[in-house]
């Protein structure tokens, strides 16, 4: 199970939806290799500003950490 989420700090309505799509386009990349659990992400005002390549990386990586994903490539193409 997973949810998204952008409050209004994120930007006006057109910036939440934007961050959530991105967010969305993250986990389905890895959602494949990710653990059983409940994913509830949050996007923050940096995430609109930042490249997606970037975002990808830090995505990874935090996943990495919390242990919730396996196999991390090092190919984001």
């Amino acid at each position: 199970m997973h949810g998204y989420t952008a409050s209004k700090k994120v930007g006006n309505a057109v910036v939440r939806s934007r961050a959530k799509r991105r967010l969305r386009a993250l986990f389905a990349e890895v959602c494949e290799s990710l653990n059983d659990g409940t994913y509830i992400l949050v996007a923050k005002e940096a995430l609109a500003s930042t490249s997606y390549h970037q975002l990808q990386l830090d995505f990874k990586k935090i996943l990495k950490h919390a242990g919730s994903i396996n196999n991390v490539s090092k190919s984001t193409s």
